[in-house]
């Protein structure tokens, strides 16, 4: 979680807003990423999209099998669709979308644990994980000239 946490940071140095994610693969880091949407004006480049890109580009595969993720903030939707169909093993996140929603984010109420029952997905989750620290980075980020919710 401290690379997720430390990949938002550098977000934040370029424009975009507080979410990041790192993918572990058979105990190898094989991405960080942090959100791109406003620098890349593309809806679905949130951290994890971005972290699945780039740790399926660097093992030439389209699964991810076995990835343990962690993300800064409980994935939204889409993200935990993209998890699933990346076929990770398991995602644990810090911050919640409620978290998000608070900060301004347009979200939509449907947990991650949600979305993983409903879709019959056996990705395991794992909420709450420097939580705190997870939720700072919307403050500290709300601070910056650059913040901007979408």
């Amino acid at each position: 979680m401290r690379l997720a946490i430390d990949k938002t940071r550098e977000g934040f140095r370029s424009g975009n807003s507080p979410f990041g994610c790192a993918i572990e693969q058979a105990g190898n880091v094989i991405a960080t990423a942090h959100n791109t949407v406003l620098t890349t004006i593309d809806s679905t480049a949130h951290a994890e999209v971005n972290a699945i890109r780039a740790g399926c580009k660097h093992t030439g595969k389209i699964f991810l099998e076995g990835g343990i993720v962690a993300t800064t903030c409980e994935p939204c939707p889409m993200c935990m669709s993209a998890l699933h169909w990346a076929r990770v093993d398991t995602v644990y996140f810090g911050a919640t979308v409620q978290d998000a929603a608070d900060a301004g984010f347009n979200e939509l109420y449907i947990d991650a644990a949600q979305i993983l029952s409903m879709g019959r997905s056996k990705v395991k989750l794992i909420g709450g994980v420097l939580a705190d620290e997870c939720k700072q980075l919307f403050h500290d980020w709300k601070k910056l000239p650059t913040a901007r919710t979408y």
